[in-house]
């Protein structure tokens, strides 16, 4: 399993977005400090104030609307999959396609932000229609 720890300034605006892009909260992992924000069996996305957050590393919170520390990629069911939930972010308090959008043919991702400005791309891709490499790296997500 895989525990996404993510410092929040609003936790209720973010547990309001995390639930418009598709996670359910856990309440038995959840207080007024976090929210265990479900997304799938494997992966969790744990919303952390930043005073909570701060109690767990010695280095300064960064502020995601300044710094890039990490790009989540989420993998999606097909393109109109991946329009819905960067348009469910946009809705929610985030903010849609925060780089262009990449359509390969075989690949579409779209990236967005959450209200704390962590970054995330939402991809499909069809692997059967990849290109074979031609000793260039193929482009895939960030």
């Amino acid at each position: 399993m895989i525990f996404l720890n993510l410092p929040v300034k609003d936790l209720a605006a973010s547990i309001r977005f995390y639930e418009a892009v598709g996670c359910e909260r856990n309440e038995r992992f959840s207080d007024e400090r976090a929210a265990s924000m479900v997304w799938s069996d494997t992966i969790t996305f744990q919303l952390l104030t930043e005073a909570y957050f701060a109690t767990f590393s010695p280095k300064p919170v960064a502020d995601a609307h300044r710094t890039c520390q990490v790009l989540l990629a989420l993998t999606r069911d097909g393109r109109e999959d991946v329009d819905a939930i960067a348009e469910a972010a946009a809705g929610a308090g985030g903010k849609a396609d925060v780089r262009e959008r990449m359509d390969l043919g075989w690949l579409y991702n779209r990236s967005f932000e959450d209200p704390d400005g962590h970054v995330f791309e939402a991809v499909w891709m069809d692997m059967g229609a990849m290109p074979a490499a031609t000793g260039e790296q193929q482009a895939g997500p960030a």
